[in-house]
C-alpha cells in the first residue's frame, strides 16, 4: 500500500486560496487513482476531488466545483488540491486517499478500501 502524507493547509481569510499537497511512497503511484476528502467537526467525512489513474479524469463534489481544481504530477509521486474562493464551510481536516487500479463512482466510493493519509487542517475564517 502506499503512503501519504499531506501539506499545505492552514488558516485564511474567506476568498483567499489555498493549495494542498499529497505526497506518495512505497508504490507505482501512477497506477493509484487519488481523492482529497474532507471533514468538518460534528460531520460525516465526504467526497471533495478526485482523479483517475488511467486517464486523469477529474470528478468534484457539486460544492466545491468551479472553485478547486486537482490536479498530478507522477514525475514526482504528488496529487495537489488547489483551493481558490474559500468559504467558511470548506473548514475542515482535508485527507488525501490512493485506491490502485480504481475506475469506480468517487462520489458513492467506500472509504474502506482507501489509503489514508494523516490529514491536514484546512481553517476559513469570515
Amino acid at each position: 500500500q502506499v503512503q501519504l502524507g499531506e501539506s499545505g493547509g492552514g488558516l485564511v481569510q474567506a476568498g483567499g486560496s489555498l493549495r494542498l499537497a499529497c505526497a506518495a511512497s512505497g508504490r507505482t503511484f501512477s497506477t493509484y487513482s487519488m481523492g482529497w476528502f474532507r471533514q468538518a467537526p460534528g460531520k460525516e467525512r465526504e467526497f471533495v476531488a478526485g482523479i483517475r489513474w488511467s486517464d486523469s479524469s477529474k470528478y468534484y463534489a457539486t460544492s466545491v466545483k468551479g472553485r478547486f481544481t486537482i490536479s498530478r504530477d507522477n514525475a514526482k509521486n504528488t496529487v495537489y488540491l488547489q483551493m481558490n474562493s474559500l468559504k467558511p464551510e470548506d473548514t475542515a481536516v482535508y485527507y488525501c486517499a490512493a485506491r490502485e487500479y480504481y475506475s469506480g463512482n468517487f462520489h458513492s466510493t467506500s472509504f474502506d478500501s482507501w489509503g489514508w493519509g494523516q490529514g491536514t487542517q484546512v481553517t476559513v475564517s469570515s
